[in-house]
């Protein structure tokens, strides 16, 4: 019978839970660094001279000119692109990889790369250390990032921070549902629907992350 990994938490492997607070401490040993940071997603498909590879990039870069740290999941695609900007701008980034039974390889351009066996533990790292997310286009879980993220700060289990969702073209049809379906029916309120939102200007982007810090923060940026 094939082994999945939380499937394997029985009682009688308890020692497992070292395993899940290792990924903790190595987790909270090396974040504090990057901070204050921006916590890029999207598609780990997409390549080199893709335009949401080369908006990441580009963005990764206006960030650390900023001083921001970028935070990816250390794999390729968007994750490259951000650790790629962050290096070609004279900045800092961490790629937080997770070990996969097809293994994803960690990209180059990360600072520090460090490797997470729980999707859970890797979560919160993006969560806690992450002043505003910007997500690009990307697959299943792209959206799993984006609506559990949502529904942490809707039940304000974590501070109210910037979600930005890059790529109208993308996210318009997802946008229109949320609107039309769950918040008509009123599975969402009103303001839960402005926890997020879409822009395809990257200097306006940067706008909206720096604005929020040195408000948040009282600090100049």
């Amino acid at each position: 019978m094939e082994k999945y990994l939380i499937n394997e938490l029985r009682k009688e492997e308890a020692w497992r839970l070292f395993k899940i607070i290792g990924d903790f401490v190595d987790g909270f040993e090396v974040m504090p660094q990057f901070i204050p940071a921006v916590t890029f997603y999207g598609s780990a498909r997409v390549k080199e001279g893709d335009k949401y590879y080369e908006a990441a990039r580009e963005l990764a870069k206006k960030l650390v000119s900023r001083g921001f740290s970028i935070i990816t999941g250390g794999g390729p695609g968007i994750m490259e692109a951000g650790n790629r900007g962050a290096k070609e701008g004279g900045g800092k980034s961490v790629g937080l990889n997770i070990n996969l039974p097809l293994e994803q390889e960690p990209n180059p351009y990360a600072t520090v790369t460090i490797n997470f066996r729980y999707f859970f533990a890797r979560k919160v790292m993006f969560n806690k250390y992450a002043t505003a997310y910007v997500l690009f286009p990307g697959g299943y879980g792209t959206l799993d990032e984006l609506t559990e993220t949502l529904v942490l700060i809707q039940t304000k289990k974590v501070k109210p921070f910037p979600v930005i969702l890059y790529g109208s073209e993308y996210w318009n049809g997802l946008v229109e549902w949320i609107k039309n379906v769950v918040l008509e029916n009123g599975y969402i309120d009103s303001e839960d629907f402005n926890l997020f939102q879409i822009s395809d200007d990257l200097d306006q982007i940067v706008d909206i992350i720096v604005s929020f810090y040195a408000q948040q923060y009282e600090y100049e940026i």
